[in-house]
């Protein structure tokens, strides 16, 4: 057979195969599509029958338990019909008890109006009677009851006075035998046991120098140690041809010492700068406070009195640098209580109150400058703050005067002042007024806005200023100047020129890190 032929016939075969395969194939997928088909429809049958049960169970579940809480909201409903029941109960049983103490109280208040209706009655009935009496008696005695009061007055008057005249003479004759003489021998005794030292007080302080060349160191470059030393404590340093020595010049004797400690400690630690002078001013007020409190507590110690308050010790120890014209104040105040103690020993008074209030008596003196009172009411105030007795604040408010003593300790207190004051050499009376002057005009000064400081030196006559530089400027501190030397004028008296002198200083400082 030719070529082409079995080629041909190879072909048809080809294409029969291929054909056959095809529909092989073919049949075959459509099988499993149908095989596929039944499975899917078999699965959502399956599906459709489940989720039918659920939802049928669903809405059984629901059911019931809408049931339940309808039962239990039933329950619930009941018990707060009884609950309500119950307490419609006790509300009505408590207003048939407020109807019935009503009912309780309208008769009692019937009853008492008719017996005040009878007491009236009552009370008439007696004055009538005593009226109808009084008559009776005025006719009997021939006269009125005005007359019969005022000559029974008269027969008393006489003999009260008659009475009155005789005590009154055996009073005087007793007192002029023996008053004076028991009053000089009790004040006697008492000044013999109290032997209190007294000293005169200065305005000046001096500090001894290793050597002179420790002057300079103190002044400082342009002056600016001093001007410190002298800004921080408010004293005025006095450094002249005086070998190895400088003086502290200040009325206020706290300023004084603290500017001695400071000094003092200055020169032994070697540096010596404005900063360094700062601290060391800030050390020497904290050993005077420390100092003043201890001096407190040693004038209790030494005088005797227990449970004092200790505000009341510290105040007392602030007394240490005060002074009365001269007189030292608390060593004042620990001679007046004992002074005040032993004549109330021999008189036979209350010794412990006149004691506590014989020492806390000037407690005033130490605050009369922060308070504007009399230092007595100061001290009777802070006295009655602090919960002493009413006999001692009474003692110590009467001590001057003020108002009239009521009891024998009061008065004792009175002498014993008068005693430790009038001693021979305790009080100086100029030093005094100096003092008032130079406290006045540093007043002065403060008083006007953007002052912050303001300090009395050269003994009054010049006052140092320091003001606030963010109050006042520098082209204002000439008009603030003037405006206190104004008002010093106007308000003060004093000898020869006061200057005024006013310092602004700016400090800025950093950190380096």
């Amino acid at each position: 057979m030719p070529t082409s032929v079995w080629v041909a016939l190879v072909a048809v075969g080809l294409i029969a195969g291929f054909a056959v395969g095809y529909i092989f194939r073919r049949n075959a997928s459509e099988g499993k599509i149908n095989r596929a088909e039944e499975t899917a429809k078999k699965m959502i049958d399956e599906a459709r029958a489940s989720a039918d049960a659920k939802r049928r169970e669903s809405v059984l579940e629901a059911k019931a338990e809408i049931l339940q809480a309808r039962d239990a909201f039933d329950q619930e409903s009941r018990e707060k019909r009884v609950e309500i029941q119950r307490v419609e109960r006790r509300v009505l049983q408590r207003e048939e008890n407020l109807d019935r103490k009503v009912a309780q109280m309208e008769a009692k208040e019937d009853q008492i109006a008719a017996r005040d209706e009878q007491s009236k009655a009552l009370q008439e009935e007696a004055r009538k009677l005593v009226e109808s009496k009084k008559g009776e008696l005025e006719k009997v005695a021939n006269m009125s009851r005005d007359e019969a009061r005022a000559e029974l007055i008269e027969e008393m008057l006489g003999v009260a006075r008659h009475d009155a005249a005789l005590l009154v003479r055996d009073i005087e004759a007793r007192a002029r035998e023996e008053g004076e003489k028991k009053a000089r021998n009790i004040i006697g005794l008492s000044i013999q046991k109290c032997a209190s030292d007294h000293t005169a007080d200065i305005t000046v302080s001096t500090v001894s120098l290793p050597n002179d060349e420790m002057k300079g160191r103190i002044i400082g470059r342009e002056g600016r140690n001093i001007r410190a030393l002298e800004t921080a404590t408010g004293v005025d340093l006095i450094i002249d041809d005086t070998p190895e020595a400088v003086v502290i010049s200040a009325f206020d004797p706290v300023r004084r010492e603290v500017a001695r400690q400071a000094l003092e400690k200055l020169i032994m630690d070697g540096r010596i700068h404005p900063t360094r002078i700062e601290e060391l001013v800030e050390r020497a007020q904290r050993d005077v406070e420390a100092s003043m409190r201890e001096a407190g507590e040693g004038a209790v110690l030494e005088v005797g009195v227990h449970n004092l308050h200790p505000e009341l010790v510290k105040i007392l120890g602030r007394l240490k640098y005060r002074t009365s014209y001269g007189q030292n104040v608390l060593r004042h105040s620990v001679e007046v209580a004992h002074l005040s103690a032993l004549m109330a020993a021999e008189l036979g008074a209350d010794v412990n109150i006149a004691r506590r209030a014989g020492l806390l008596h000037d407690l005033g003196k130490a605050l009369d400058h922060e308070i504007e009172l009399p230092h007595a009411q100061i001290s009777a105030d802070f006295c009655k703050k602090y919960r002493e007795s009413a006999d001692v604040v009474h003692a110590v408010s009467t001590h001057h005067n003020d108002s009239d003593p009521e009891t024998i300790e009061a008065v004792l207190v009175q002498a014993a002042d008068a005693i430790s004051a009038s001693r021979p050499g305790a009080r100086r009376e100029q030093l005094q007024n100096y003092i008032k002057r130079l406290e006045m005009l540093e007043q002065v000064a403060a008083a006007f806005p953007g002052v912050e400081k303001a300090f009395a030196i050269q003994a009054g006559r010049e006052v140092r200023v320091m003001v606030q530089p963010q109050v006042v400027s520098d082209a204002g501190m000439a008009m603030l100047a003037r405006e206190i030397a104004k008002k010093i004028e106007e308000d003060m008296e004093y000898p020869g020129q006061i200057r005024v002198s006013l310092v602004r200083e700016v400090r800025v400082s950093d950190t380096a890190k």
